[in-house]
Order: C-alpha cells, then structure tokens, then sequence
C-alpha cells in the first residue's frame, strides 16, 4: 500500500472541546453531526462553518412573498435567508442571489441544489450588490428584495479570512481575497492622518490617535504588521497607557472597531451601500418591497438618510418611522444578532 493510500488519522485535539477552527470537525459536517450542531446552537453559539439568520420572521412578515414573484437576495451568504424566501415561492417564480465571495458562495450554491433549489427558481451570481441595475436589466423588476449587510459567521469564524483578532491568520478582511488588496497592504500605503482618519470615520475609534501612531511608528521601524495577531498586539501596546483594571476591555473594544473600520475600507463597503441605495428604487417593481439589514451606525445611517428622502420625493411609498430590532429570545440564541437593526422601504 503506498504512503497516499494509508488511512489518515484524524487530528485530536488537546482538552475534551476543540478549539482550533480546523479542529471542529463535527460543526464542519453539518450534514454528518446534527446532533452537534443542535447542541452547539441550544448553547446560544454558532456552529463552525455556518451562519445563523437573522430577523428571518421579521423580513417575511414584511416582505410578504407571493408564489410567482421575482426577488434578490443581495447578500447571499449562508443561504439562510435565501431559503426561507425559496419555499415562500412554492416552486413557482424565481430568485436571483449575489455574493462576492467566491468561496462560500460557491458551497452555498451547492447545498441549495442538494435541496432541491437549482437554476429553475435559484439563480446565483458572483457579483457585487452595487451591480443590481446589471442584474435587473436581465432579470426585469424585483417584487421584493433583501439586503443583510453583516459578514457572514463562516468568513468571522476561519482564520484564514483574517476577519477575527481573536485567531492567528493574515491580516486579509476581504470579502473576496481574489481581487484588491489584503488590509495588511492596505495599512502600508496609508499615511498616519490617513489611517486615523479611517478609523474614526468607519468605526467612531475614541483612540484613533494612539492607534495610528503606534502602528505607523511600528512600520517605520521595520515591525511587519501582516497577521491578525501583529494588529492585535499593536493595539494593546497603543492602550498600555490605560489603568490595568479598563485595558482588557478597551483593548477588546478597539481591536473590534479597526478590523471592522479595515474591512469597511478594503471592501469599500461605504461606497457599494451608496450605490446600492441610489440604484434600488429603479430595480423594484411598482408596489415592491425592500428590507436592509445593517450591523452598525455608520450603515444605518446611511440607509435611514436615503429612505427618508427618497420617501419625501414620493419614490417610496412607505419606509419604515423606526428600527426593528430582533427579539431578546433571538439575541439570547444568538448572540451576533444584537446589533442588528432592521428597515423597510415600498416603492411607490
């Protein structure tokens, strides 16, 4: 038998629960250990590898889906969502779905067909949700469509994808790490103005100043910052001037802010929501409804803010006077789904 046909031994891991991303071999087999991921999800935590939906009562109370119609779902993602929409149609219509990340949409696909959702009612394109005026001019005018602008669990959760400081791994943050530039690049052509510009603007960092400096001045010195760990330990080395007793926390807070004030950046997720925004209303049918799903003020700002005056311009029917939130039992079970805000447009 040669060295390739010999049984591989699976990798243990240390202690009696996996800790390593790769090493959760169980929640990566969804299909294999159910038992597993029910437990891992009755304990409040997300399974490795998967993402839990969120507001999903709450987006088809309002988007009212009818068998026939035409929707988008913009952010594919896990295909949570785009699933529960699917068996609102009863076979009958269609759903165009878009992602920029090759790699989970690509499963995503996957496993919707393996259910019973291929290209007769499911249509999934590796696009940017910026480019729904693209889609639309194939597809005609959407009756509903949804928005959820959150980073999916399966990016947060692997290493690889540089999205989490709380792993070791590059300091990517791509949504698509095919195209454009890593956040590590992203750091090094900036200026420190630049980058503690950045921070304030993406993510309100109350200690962009420290941050930008310690970082800057590290480069300067020749002090490579390419991993998810390199930006953490630059932070708490920024933060050492606090008392002992508030650093942890802070620390735990500002890593949070800059990776998502980076991945904003490098995604140019500012940028895509506003053009977004602006094309909508053309791709919605007459009567057509659209719920976005944003994860922190910057965003929500900029949804009320085109919601609002599009509604005063008589684009839109009706929008939504205040957020919606998830229910405190959902929060309880999923603890990513706090922040979460919800609003609703009808065009006219």
């Amino acid at each position: 038998m040669s060295e390739q046909e010999k049984h591989k031994r699976r990798v243990r891991y240390a202690g009696t629960h996996p800790r390593n991303y790769k090493e959760k071999y169980k929640e990566l087999q969804p299909e294999k250990y159910a038992d597993t991921i029910s437990k891992v999800i009755r304990k409040g935590s997300t399974p490795a590898g998967m993402h839990l939906s969120i507001c999903v009562k709450e987006i088809l109370d309002f988007l009212q889906i009818k068998p026939g119609q035409r929707g988008l779902d913009a952010t594919l993602g896990y295909g949570g969502h785009t699933q529960e929409m699917l068996r609102c149609l009863k076979g009958q219509g269609h759903l165009y779905a878009l992602d920029v990340d090759p790699i989970e949409s690509a499963k995503t696909k996957e496993r919707l067909e393996r259910m019973g959702y291929g290209e007769d009612l499911l249509t999934v394109r590796l696009q940017n949700f910026a480019d729904i005026d693209l889609v639309a001019s194939e597809a005609g005018r959407f009756d509903f469509v949804l928005a959820d602008l959150g980073v999916s669990s399966m990016q947060i959760d692997n290493p690889d994808r540089g999205f989490t400081y709380k792993a070791e791994g590059p300091l990517d943050l791509r949504m698509n790490p095919q195209r454009g530039i890593s956040a590590a690049e992203r750091i090094r052509e900036m200026t420190q103005e630049e980058f503690e510009g950045m921070l304030k603007e993406n993510s309100d960092e109350p200690y962009a100043g420290e941050i930008s400096k310690t970082v800057m001045n590290g480069l300067k010195r020749g002090k490579k910052i390419e991993t998810t760990i390199q930006m953490k330990e630059a932070i708490e080395e920024a933060l050492a001037f606090l008392p002992e007793a508030d650093r942890k926390e802070a620390v735990k807070k500002s890593c949070q802010r800059t990776f998502q004030a980076l991945r904003i950046d490098v995604n140019r997720e500012f940028e895509v929501l506003y053009e977004f925004l602006e094309k909508l209303p053309d791709v919605l049918a007459p009567g057509g409804r659209v719920a976005i799903l944003t994860f922190h003020s910057g965003e929500d700002r900029l949804v009320k803010k085109s919601f609002k005056e599009l509604a005063k311009a008589g684009i839109y029917r009706e929008i939504s006077t205040e957020v919606i939130r998830p229910s405190a039992e959902e929060c309880a079970r999923n603890g990513r789904a706090r922040s979460t805000k919800m609003r609703w447009a009808i065009r006219a």
